[in-house]
């Protein structure tokens, strides 16, 4: 009876003990948990080289031909644009006017001087082209510029703005809201490093905008009202080659900072003949381009361009993906769309993640029922054949001829009685 009651109180004890030690075991499991998810999503993935840790908010790197994500980090989070706004802008302008349109400065332009940001120090009724417009928007992020040309393309400024965001839904954004054409801070204007990814990546594609992107210095004469030549100069960081932050591969882009946004910046960058887009959101000033950077080497250094169309005659075109350095191709998988006219849209896939697509042919399969009931048909002809023996012929024959002989004989006696 004693050894009972000492046995139970020590099974007691122990549970006691092992509920007590249980705690921190399972915090610190919580703790491990919530640190392997990783805000850089792209580390995730299988076999996919490990992207550097920033201290930017979000950021994306994106192959330009074939839309491949080769870093994101936070790539859907929501945050202020700031200056990078004006990537869609001088998107949308060149889409919609000629670079050789005249542009009329009006008070809603000239506001832009006032406000507090970049401007050129436009007046009223000055008048310049809209090529010297997107100058002056891309290489000195001129508000007052920026204003005026969304006047007279929209109508009205918010007429522009609607136009800004009806382009953004086309390329495919969902979680982008323009309020203005400048990117001064408004609390109701937002994006994602992922949208502004699309955005510039359409951006790079317009060859226009990547002359004037990636322009260092450019001179607007004196016009009606000015006194004298305005002399433009690039302040974007990675393309002035005097900035610590200059990157030799750059080609353009657009930066800012507001106490909103932080630091932001959007840029492309060639390399060897491949094209990447790079977006940092909600830095801190004076790092965001050299964020950008590494981010870029990553996606240069790590992966390369594969052709998996060379001997595809059924390939019309695409047929290129952009994967981790040494991959081949049996190490994708596919997945195909829905044939339509005749033609259908494949993706090609690394550990799950989109890598590059082309376009099919849809070959029809072939009807063999008529060819198969053909050669039945001409095989059974063949059996019957076979299986038949001559000698019935020639005893059909036989009797013919042997009849025709007694005809002939009644014939013959018959004439001589």
């Amino acid at each position: 009876m004693k050894f009972k009651k000492i046995h139970s109180g020590l099974i007691a004890l122990g549970l006691c003990c092992s509920l007590f030690l249980q705690t921190p075991v399972l915090a610190a499991e919580e703790t491990a948990d919530a640190a392997s998810v990783s805000a850089i999503s792209t580390n995730d993935i299988a076999g996919w080289p490990q992207g550097p840790d920033i201290t930017s908010t979000a950021a994306v790197i994106m192959e330009d031909s074939t839309n491949t994500t080769l870093y994101a980090k936070n790539m859907d989070q929501i945050l202020y644009p700031g200056a990078t706004v004006k990537v869609m802008t001088t998107l949308l302008a060149l889409e919609k006017t000629q670079l050789s349109d005249q542009v009329t400065m009006t008070a809603t332009g000239v506001s832009g001087v006032t406000d507090g940001g970049a401007n050129i120090s436009a007046q009223i009724d000055e008048v310049f082209t809209v090529e010297q417009c997107l100058y002056a928007i891309m290489l000195a992020s001129a508000n007052d510029v920026a204003l005026q040309l969304a006047e007279h393309i929209g109508g009205s400024v918010d007429g522009f703005v609607q136009m800004m965001n009806a382009r953004a839904a086309e390329l495919g954004c969902t979680n982008t809201v323009f309020t203005n054409p400048t990117g001064l801070p408004d609390e109701n204007q937002h994006t994602t490093a992922h949208d502004m990814a699309l955005i510039m990546k359409a951006a790079a594609d317009n060859e226009s905008f990547q002359t004037i992107a990636g322009t260092t210095s450019y001179t607007i004469p004196a016009t009606n009202v000015s006194g004298g030549e305005r002399v433009l100069t690039n302040n974007f960081s990675m393309l002035t080659n005097t900035n610590a932050a200059y990157y030799q591969y750059c080609t353009g882009g657009r930066e800012g900072y507001t106490e909103a946004s932080g630091s932001t910046l959007v840029c492309s960058a060639q390399k060897n003949g491949i094209t990447l887009i790079a977006v940092v959101l909600q830095g801190t000033s004076g790092t965001t381009a050299t964020e950008a950077a590494s981010l870029l080497n990553y996606g240069f250094d790590n992966f390369n361009m594969l052709s998996l169309g060379d001997n595809d005659f059924n390939m019309l075109s695409g047929g290129d993906v952009y994967v981790p350095v040494g991959t081949t191709a049996d190490a994708l998988t596919t997945q195909d769309g829905e044939v339509q006219d005749g033609q259908y849209s494949r993706q090609y896939l690394f550990g799950g993640t989109a890598v590059g697509t082309s376009v099919m042919v849809a070959t029809q399969e072939e009807d063999t029922s008529l060819v198969d009931a053909s050669v039945q048909n001409i095989d059974a002809a063949k059996n019957y054949t076979e299986g038949r023996n001559n000698l019935p012929y020639f005893i059909i024959g036989g009797v013919g001829i042997l009849l025709l002989l007694l005809i002939l004989l009644r014939i013959i006696k018959v004439a001589k009685s």
